[in-house]
């Protein structure tokens, strides 16, 4: 059990240790990050050391149980398409603007305003999207006006990582999570319901107190006009999500599998797009631009984390932890997947649980409660999310320091009681 838990632990080690310091490798003129390296090392050696079978692998990629992650790959990298190709058209950045030209000069109205837009948005798309694609814009924005941007900053990310838990496309923590349970679209939205709207009004509560001498100073924007040059493209793209989701929804009564909604409403959309552009005659660019910018590092991050929980699971690993967190505590499950979505980031915390919430007996409160965790814990530390390193990446890159530490300091005042709202919603539908 020892050399699987080491190479576990030191897989997760290099893992977040690529995720901070942020090395890339360069094919042409793709770049690649490299943190999806450091666990697919990690799944090789379990391999070739035979701490784990290619049959056992095989069959746990392959197997028609609710714990399948290439579905749940499928999934997330399908809506993840669908959203990323709505922005390519322009959509996020013509209702940002929408929202800027009707907030006034005063900054808290603006606020306001933009922590209601990114929450609603980030319910419908996911919360990865929302952040790649407004926190540009903030840095933007912020910059033109002359006001700090630090709180839009903040802002936007904990509104995001709140917001994505009250559907089960919100976050691939959530899919992961909850479809490893076999809970449905409208069983997961009945309970987090309450927890998400309890924990979007702590956190914007707390996000008030926290910058309201910053939001008194005035605003004078001069906001560009966005306009949407593929009307056609946006209507097919805003179409076929909208589609997807209320078929998503309806997915458990008609019997089909979540995973093969996603698949071919992504599918249909690419060649609707296409045979538009043809019709045009143009270049299809926003599709090559979507395809480019889809994080295709993390299937291989997925299944290799996959793997070394498989590992774990098979020396008893998992059972142990499982048996120090008790069997139905929703606390306990919401804070301890918290932290672990901070020490080894939130979707190998995802594999990790969906084996320690079965071994526990599989209590959907429990389940329900690290879907939590994994969502909020995202704003505790740069690390807890992928959305984390990149977010700090694009702040960089628009000349904007924020460091490691000053992003905990805001993460600890605000993940308590956030966290804590969600918990006790939970614990009153559950």
């Amino acid at each position: 059990m020892i050399y699987v838990i080491l190479i576990c632990a030191f897989s997760c080690l290099g893992m977040v240790v690529a995720a901070v310091l942020r090395p890339e490798m360069r094919i042409r003129s793709v770049r690649m990050s490299t943190y999806w390296m450091m666990t697919s090392v990690g799944a090789l050696l379990l391999i070739l050391f035979r701490f784990i079978s290619i049959g056992d692998v095989h069959t746990g990629l392959t197997g028609d149980g609710s714990i399948n992650p290439v579905k749940i790959l499928l999934l997330f990298i399908s809506m993840t398409l669908l959203s990323i190709f709505l922005d390519e058209t322009g959509f996020f950045r013509y209702l940002a603007n929408a929202v800027l030209r009707r907030s006034g000069s005063g900054q808290m109205k603006l606020f306001t305003a933009f922590f209601i837009t990114i929450s609603v948005l980030t319910i419908f798309t996911s919360n990865d999207i929302i952040i790649l694609t407004f926190t540009p814009f903030i840095c933007y924005f912020a910059k033109n006006a002359k006001i700090d941007p630090v709180p839009y900053l903040i802002m936007e990310f904990v509104a995001a990582n709140t917001a994505s838990m009250l559907l089960i496309i919100g976050n691939p923590t959530n899919i992961y999570l909850a479809t490893s349970h076999g809970i449905d679209f409208i069983d997961y939205l009945s309970v987090m319901a309450l927890p998400t709207v309890a924990a979007v009004i702590a956190a914007y509560i707390m996000l008030f107190f926290l910058f309201r001498k910053k939001l008194r100073s005035p605003i004078s924007a001069s906001v560009t006009d966005a306009t949407i040059e593929q009307k056609t493209l946006l209507t097919i793209g805003l179409l076929l999500l909208s589609v997807c989701t209320v078929m998503l929804a309806l997915s458990s009564y008609l019997n089909i599998e979540m995973y093969l909604v996603a698949s071919v409403s992504a599918l249909i959309l690419f060649v609707l797009a296409l045979i538009a552009s043809i019709v045009s005659r143009r270049s299809p660019e926003e599709l090559g631009r979507t395809l480019k910018r889809v994080p295709w590092g993390i299937v291989p991050f997925v299944i290799s984390m996959f793997i070394l929980v498989l590992a774990l699971e098979k020396v008893g690993a998992t059972a142990d932890l499982g048996g120090l967190f008790g069997d139905d505590n929703v606390f306990v499950y919401g804070f301890a997947s918290a932290l672990f979505s901070n020490a080894i980031n939130n979707i190998p915390m995802s594999v990790l649980f969906t084996s320690i919430t079965i071994g526990a007996g599989g209590s959907p409160s429990i389940v329900y409660a690290s879907v939590i965790g994994s969502n909020i814990g995202a704003f505790l530390t740069p690390i807890g999310a992928l959305a984390g390193i990149l977010w700090l990446s694009i702040l960089k890159d628009n000349g904007i320091d924020f460091s490691f530490m000053r992003f905990v300091r805001y993460g600890v005042i605000v993940v308590i009681p956030v966290l804590s709202a969600a918990l006790i919603g939970l614990a009153l539908v559950t």
